[in-house]
């Protein structure tokens, strides 16, 4: 990381701190959605809780360890900065769907996968400048977080596409559960495929 902030340290800082803001409102989405579901939702949707579970550790585990990086750059975990001030704004509107109001498992699931969208793209950007900065262990730090970001996404996108076939179409849960299956194994043909094209980029 040292290399990647040695002539920019205010700006990679800044860069950080957004996306520590993020990864802090994420895990708080994820805790406030696994406890509606656990409490409120209907059984079928129960299954999805696992998932949700590991899928709020592995927020929690990037919250760490970008905390551990700003200090380690000089920087103080807790600054509002410029742009966490900016992912605060953005993710308004998904905390008000999650937090303050809504209650209906789909709801939620496609509120979370917006932030899982906005989740990867933040990170691709991390990797992108890393790389333009010849900075290969910040890069590879940073891939590896998007690859669990790009696992999320994934995850939450078959969520949806089996909730709304559910809710739009009426299918009976197994059955949308049967076609997940087939879907998800595409969906891990298209992760390898996109984490590819990551490890290219210069």
């Amino acid at each position: 990381m040292e290399k990647l902030a040695r002539n920019n340290a205010a700006q990679v800082l800044d860069a950080l701190g957004a996306r520590l803001a993020f990864e802090r409102t994420g895990v708080m989405l994820y805790d406030t959605v696994i406890d509606k579901i656990n409490r409120l939702g209907e059984p079928r949707y129960h299954f999805l809780l696992g998932q949700l579970r590991r899928n709020r550790e592995e927020e929690k585990e990037h919250e760490e360890w970008l905390e551990e990086q700003i200090r380690a750059l000089g920087g103080s975990a807790h600054e509002i900065t410029t742009l966490s001030q900016l992912e605060v704004e953005e993710s308004a509107g998904i905390v008000s769907v999650i937090v303050d109001g809504h209650v209906k498992v789909l709801h939620l699931l496609h509120a979370l996968l917006a932030a899982e969208l906005a989740d990867n793209a933040g990170w691709d950007v991390l990797v992108a400048l890393a790389g333009a900065a010849g900075d290969g262990a910040a890069k590879r730090a940073f891939k590896k977080r998007l690859h669990e970001e790009m696992k999320h996404l994934l995850f939450l996108r078959q969520a949806v596409i089996a909730g709304a076939k559910v809710e739009i179409l009426g299918q009976p849960m197994a059955r949308s559960l049967k076609k997940w299956a087939g879907a998800a194994l595409l969906g891990a043909g298209a992760l390898a495929a996109g984490a590819f094209l990551i490890a290219k980029r210069a």
